[in-house]
C-alpha cells in the first residue's frame, strides 16, 4: 500500500520575481534553506501560490530542475500538475520527468464546470497514468466547482495511488465527512491556513501553507503541537496569527505572502500580471505586524 508522505508543514512555494519580471534564483534559495530550517516538512512547487499559470513552459521546467537540485532530497517534493483538459494534463504526466518529485497535486478542473462524475473520470485518468502518488486538490473559490466527499471518497477506495487530498472548500462539515468515511491510505491536509487549526483536531494530517512561506517556525510549531494533542499550546500559535490570515488573502494571494516576505527582506514584491502587489494600506499592515514580530 503507497503512504502518503505529505504530512505536518507543507510550503505552497512562492516564485520570487526581480524588478524586469525573471525568476529570482538567488532568492528562491534563500527561501528553500529558510523553510527547511524553518521546520518544513515538505515543499509543495509550482501550484496557485507560485503564480503558475503566468509562467512559460520553459521556466516551469527551470524551476523544477533547479529545486530537485536545490532540495537534493532533504523534504519531499509535491508537485502541481492540473488543468482542465484531462487529456492534456496525462499527457503531461505521461512525458514529464518525474526525477527528484515525491508526488503530483492536481487540482480540480476549473472552467468547464464538470459534474462529479466528470471529476471522477478526471482523476480516474490521472491516477492511471501517474507515476506518482497523488494529491487531489478541491479549491472551489477559484475553479468553480466543489468537488463532494463523496467523490473524494470514491476515489480515495479506487485508487491507491490517490493518496491525499488538500482541502480548500471551506466546508469543515464535508472535511469532516472524509475523515470519518476515509480508507486507511488517504489523508485530508487543509488547504486554508486559518482552518489548520480545528481540521487537524478532526484528523487532518496537516496543511499546505501560505504564511508558511514567511513563518515556517511558527507554522510548523502550530502544527506539530497540534498533531501531538497539546491542542491549549497549538490554539495558542493560531489565534496569535488569526488577524494575518486575514490580512494576506485581502487583496488575493500571493500578493499578501509576498509584501510580508518583502518587508522581511527575503524577495521582491513583484508579481506577475494579472496579479499586482497589496494596496498601499494594506502593506502598511503588514509591515506594522513584521515589525512587532521582530522581523
Amino acid at each position: 500500500m503507497i503512504q502518503n508522505r505529505f504530512r505536518g508543514l507543507g510550503i505552497a512555494l512562492v516564485t520570487p520575481f526581480r524588478h524586469d519580471g525573471s525568476i529570482d534564483f538567488d532568492a528562491l534559495n534563500r527561501l528553500v534553506e529558510y523553510q527547511i530550517r524553518g521546520g518544513a516538512d515538505f515543499l509543495c512547487i509550482m501550484g496557485t501560490t507560485a503564480e503558475t499559470p503566468t509562467l512559460t513552459k520553459q521556466e516551469k521546467q527551470q524551476l523544477k530542475e533547479h529545486l530537485v537540485e536545490r532540495v537534493a532530497g532533504r523534504v519531499p517534493l509535491l508537485m502541481g500538475c492540473g488543468g482542465n483538459c484531462t487529456a492534456a494534463v496525462v499527457d503531461e504526466i505521461e512525458h514529464a520527468d518525474w526525477r527528484g518529485i515525491d508526488g503530483i497535486l492536481s487540482v480540480c478542473p476549473y472552467y468547464n464546470k464538470p459534474s462529479q462524475e466528470g471529476l471522477y473520470q478526471h482523476y480516474k485518468a490521472i491516477a492511471e497514468a501517474s507515476p506518482l502518488s497523488v494529491v487531489l486538490y478541491n479549491v472551489p473559490g477559484r475553479t468553480g466547482v466543489n468537488m463532494t466527499a463523496e467523490t473524494t471518497l470514491r476515489l480515495a477506495t479506487d485508487f491507491e495511488n490517490v493518496v491525499a487530498v488538500k482541502e480548500a472548500s471551506g466546508n469543515i462539515t464535508q472535511m469532516d465527512d472524509i475523515i470519518k468515511n476515509k480508507p486507511a491510505h488517504f489523508d485530508v491536509i487543509s488547504g486554508d491556513d486559518g482552518i489548520t487549526f480545528p481540521l487537524i483536531t478532526l484528523g487532518a494530517v496537516g496543511v499546505i501553507s501560505v504564511i508558511g512561506n514567511a513563518l515556517p517556525a511558527e507554522m510548523s510549531r502550530m502544527v506539530r503541537l497540534a498533531l501531538r494533542g497539546e491542542y491549549d499550546s497549538a490554539r495558542n500559535i493560531h489565534h496569535k496569527f488569526t488577524e494575518l490570515f486575514k490580512l494576506l488573502f485581502v487583496d488575493g494571494n500571493p500578493a499578501g505572502v509576498k509584501a510580508m516576505l518583502s518587508e522581511m527582506g527575503m524577495i521582491g514584491n513583484y508579481l506577475r500580471l494579472p496579479l499586482v502587489p497589496t494596496r498601499l494600506t494594506t502593506m502598511q499592515q503588514i509591515s506594522e505586524i513584521v515589525r512587532e514580530l521582530g522581523y
